[in-house]
């Protein structure tokens, strides 16, 4: 007859395993509504075991932070395979796979919640912003600083990808692939506008429509606004 004992868990274990049920947590409500009672129940140990580890409820919601950055920086990473446009598509699907996974999370983090603000969410969020941007700027094939035009094209992607995920979190009264594909073909059309006052770019966005299918997003895009402006 096996009796159970539980395993005791070294300190670097026991604190992965609170920023994991933590994390599972605030994936389902705003880290507002969750106390460290609750945490400490999920985790089975005692409220003051939590404490042992870190030092309040703010310093465990910055490790789970730091780890769901970390996450959310990796659904960036993309191999260099294909059109720009089905890349794009990829990295979407699982820029909202982690919005739907950590919905109130994220929804907290973005509009507010017990860590913004502080210099580390603050150094944290930048981080994955910054990681979004870089990937961007590689899968386009730039090689060192961008120039003007399209760090504002780049970066104001970033923010409409970030706004728009909160938005369609809120009722997602639009289909997450429809909506998916609207903003692959919004990075289009925001880089084409900057493209018709910058040469430079518009060379760069021609070598890359040159390797678009005639089905892809960025050809879709481009019939849908042929077929308005006849209409």
């Amino acid at each position: 007859m096996t009796t159970g004992v539980r395993r005791r868990m070294g300190v670097e274990e026991r604190r992965q395993q609170l920023i994991g049920v933590a994390l599972e947590l605030f994936s389902r409500r705003s880290p507002d509504e969750v106390s460290i009672d609750e945490i400490a129940s999920r985790a089975g140990i005692s409220r003051p075991l939590v404490y042992h580890y870190f030092p309040g409820k703010l310093s465990l919601y910055e490790a789970a932070l730091r780890r769901a950055a970390e996450d959310l920086a990796s659904r960036f990473v993309e191999p260099h395979e294909g059109p720009l446009g089905s890349r794009l598509r990829r990295v979407m699907a699982r820029f909202f796979d982690f919005v739907e996974e950590h919905g109130p999370g994220f929804a907290a983090l973005m509009r507010g919640g017990p860590a913004v603000g502080s210099s580390a969410t603050n150094a944290l969020i930048d981080s994955v912003r910054q990681a979004a941007y870089d990937q961007i700027l590689s899968h386009l094939g730039v090689v060192g600083p961008a120039s003007a035009r399209l760090e504002l094209v780049v970066r104001s992607w970033i923010s409409l990808v970030e706004s728009t995920a909160l938005i369609w979190l809120d009722g997602r009264r639009v289909p997450r692939e429809e909506l998916e594909a609207q903003l692959v073909q919004d990075f289009a059309a925001l880089a084409a506008v900057a493209a018709a006052r910058d040469e430079e770019l518009a060379t760069l966005l021609r070598g890359l429509l040159k390797n678009e299918p005639g089905d892809g997003p960025f050809t879709d895009l481009a019939t849908r606004l042929i077929s308005l402006a006849a209409s």
